[in-house]
């Protein structure tokens, strides 16, 4: 521990002031008595009266051993007094002396003789009571073995601000010896610092030094003298130190190295926020390849420098994890690098996405899913490398690219294992620890539930649409004076299959019905509900009921299916008559295209949906001449949030006031404009085309 004066006076400077009491001289009681050579008392300090009790009146003159001394220990005294007159030089011990009241107390001496510049011979004792030394010396003797042992980085700087004692602790803090830092300033002693901080921490012990008010746990992060320790957390405090009278004698700081605190804080506070990242932005949609996008990129960097998700492919298909003894078969999903550039040979080896890949059982991402555990490799040797890659070539570019820690959580969400998050690190130089163990399970289970939700869903919506699909109608044949054209565009994969539809049914007598309707909801139930009201609708097709008399039997069909409401418009075409038949149930109104005229929309009772019940139907008689085209379509072509019906009505009859297409093209330009970003819900698209009678 280095220490130099703290209190000594510039040798060039003199310095006075008024004495006040309160030293340590004054602590310790230290009394001066000097005899002359025959032993009688010449000189008696204030301080011997305090300690033996006689004044100076009553002790000069008389011989030391008849007053201080008790008669059994006088020979003892009168032979050491003369020893140290005869040259026989100091003494120093204990000895008990007598007090005025008669009592006799132990005192620690130090007896030595003095010469004039006549010759004469004089002993001096200095006497101070045992007690109180012995506790000073014990005090001293603790203070400076905790200071020198404690872990707490301590230092004493005098008046004008320079250090003066360092203990190990904080020689060890700065990285530099005690000798780098006596009678140096804070900016001169600690060069690594710069010099904003070095001045603020001046103005903090200036102010300590003035007012006399500890500053206590300044938090402070910075370097030390060695670079390869990197950035320090500590906790500073600074005290002004002072002697008994309250004097200011300099400052003392105590510096607390909190780095493994601080970091451990730092990372939780990490991981924390790592998994908050996670609930946002993790499945924020029902897309199985963006779902499992989003994990990989939450992942990187903080966690690891390249991530991959794979999903089973048996489980895909409703199977399970593969037994022991077998291969696990992978689709990737989605990898993700922290920098495409530092990394492209770990990325190279990983699946790509889309693909399948086959790991052998002895592979550990195989062993992560068969036993549902992670698995991690802190240190990833050359001869793990087989056993982590796909292949021979998958293996060199991960030892190219200098993996050197690994970890494979499972995707678990409801008691199945899904797949496996692949996490490896090679430019983070730590290695996968068991906190990152926690952590990464902590996110895979979140995700997990993401990905299950997905492939339920588009296990679902796949279901859905193959049932819509299959109960849509193949193209008609046979229709008397009508051309027709037609769309079914699902929705997007963000939202479930509706229960949209329409049917182009031929009737007897040359007439064709043609039917546009819309069961409210979706999935599965939708399309069932669908099926059942397109099944109903061909039914009483063909008994060649009115429209509106179709629709009431419809409403009672509906009424029957579970609270199931649809809205539907049915119309007949009678190419004898040159005439359309139409009644509405709800449904938006049909664009009616005239030649050599502006497109305009059918005004017909609007009537109520399919299943409310009770509500009569019209049907409306509409005239048809070769070439009118009439225009029937769902809801989902035209209705979007930011924009009213009507305005959106207005745009689809704008799309259609232009040069006439064909009915295919016709179909094309609608949606192209309309589902361009608007694809929340399903779509059918209807249009016919009244045929010239030499067609």
């Amino acid at each position: 521990m280095g220490t130099t004066d703290a209190f000594r006076p510039d040798p060039g400077r003199a310095r006075a002031a008024p004495y006040e009491a309160g030293g340590l001289l004054d602590v310790l009681s230290v009394a001066a008595v000097v005899l002359d050579q025959d032993g009688r008392i010449v000189l008696w300090s204030p301080q011997a009266e305090a300690l033996f009790g006689w004044s100076a009146a009553e002790a000069l003159g008389r011989y030391a051993a008849q007053l201080l001394v008790d008669e059994r220990n006088r020979d003892e005294v009168l032979r050491l007094f003369a020893k140290v007159m005869g040259g026989g030089g100091t003494w120093a011990g204990v000895f008990p002396t007598r007090h005025r009241d008669g009592t006799i107390r132990l005192l620690e001496f130090r007896n030595m003789r003095l010469e004039d510049k006549d010759g004469r011979i004089y002993g001096l004792g200095i006497a101070s009571d045992q007690e109180i030394l012995r506790d000073v010396e014990r005090d001293l003797a603790l203070s400076l073995r905790l200071v020198a042992q404690s872990p707490i980085g301590l230092a004493v700087l005098d008046t004008e601000l320079r250090y003066v004692m360092v203990n190990p602790a904080l020689e060890r803090i700065h990285g530099l010896p005690a000798r780098a830092h006596t009678g140096r300033h804070v900016r001169d002693a600690l060069p690594f610092m710069d010099d904003a901080d070095a001045d603020a921490m001046e103005r903090a012990m200036r102010q300590v030094l003035k007012t006399g008010t500890p500053l206590v746990d300044q938090f402070t992060v910075g370097p030390t003298a060695d670079p390869a320790a990197g950035e320090r957390a500590r906790l500073v405090s600074f005290y002004r130190l002072e002697d008994p009278a309250g004097r200011p004698l300099g400052l003392a700081t105590s510096d607390v190295d909190v780095t493994d605190r601080h970091r451990t804080a730092t990372e939780a506070r990490r991981r924390l926020a790592l998994i908050a990242d996670a609930s946002v932005l993790i499945g924020t949609t029902l897309d199985l390849d963006q779902t499992a996008h989003e994990l990989a990129q939450v992942v990187v960097p903080d966690l690891a420098d390249v991530a991959a998700v794979d999903v089973l492919d048996a489980v895909l298909h409703g199977s399970s994890a593969p037994p022991d003894d077998r291969a696990a078969v992978f689709r990737a999903l989605a990898v993700a690098p922290a920098d495409a550039t530092g990394v492209t040979d770990a990325v190279r080896a990983a699946d790509p996405p889309g693909e399948i890949a086959k790991y052998d059982a002895d592979r550990l991402v195989a062993r992560c899913v068969r036993t549902a555990r992670p698995v991690r490799l802190p240190h990833v040797t050359p001869g793990d490398l087989p056993r982590i890659a796909r292949d021979a070539a998958a293996a060199e570019l991960l030892g190219r690219a200098g993996l050197h820690s690994y970890l494979a959580v499972p995707l678990i969400a409801r008691g199945e294992v899904l797949g496996a998050l692949d996490l490896k690190r090679t430019r983070n130089p730590e290695p996968f620890g068991e906190d990152d163990v926690v952590l990464a399970g902590e996110l895979a289970a979140r995700a997990a539930v993401c990905i299950d939700n997905a492939r339920w869903y588009q296990r679902e919506r796949a279901t859905a649409l193959t049932l819509q699909r299959d109960l849509l109608p193949q193209r008609p044949q046979n229709l008397v004076g009508l051309e027709v054209a037609y769309r079914y565009q699902p929705a997007g994969a963000a939202v479930q299959v509706g229960g949209d539809w329409f049917d182009v049914i031929p009737q007897g007598e040359d007439s064709s019905a043609l039917v546009v309707g819309d069961v409210m909801g979706s999935g599965i139930n939708a399309a069932a509900a669908m099926g059942q009201l397109r099944t109903a609708a061909r039914t009483l097709s063909g008994l060649g009921l009115d429209p509106a008399q179709v629709l009431r039997h419809l409403d009672r069909t509906a009424s029957g299916l579970d609270q199931t409401i649809a809205t539907c418009l049915y119309a007949v075409y009678d190419p004898r008559l040159d005439r359309c038949c139409v009644a509405n149930a709800g449904h938006l109104p049909p664009v009616l295209m005239r030649p050599g005229q502006r497109p305009a929309l059918v005004d017909l009772p609007t009537g109520a949906p399919l299943g409310v019940g009770g509500v009569p139907f019209e049907s409306v008689a509409v005239p048809l001449a070769p070439g009118d085209q009439l225009v029937l379509y769902t809801d989902g072509l035209v209705e979007t949030r930011g924009e009213d019906i009507d305005s959106r009505l207005r745009v689809l009859t704008g799309l259609l006031d232009g040069p006439r297409l064909g009915l295919e093209a016709t179909c094309d330009l609608l949606l192209g404009e309309l589902r361009e970003d608007n694809d929340q819900d399903d779509v059918a698209l209807l249009i016919a085309r009244v045929r010239a009678r030499e067609e």
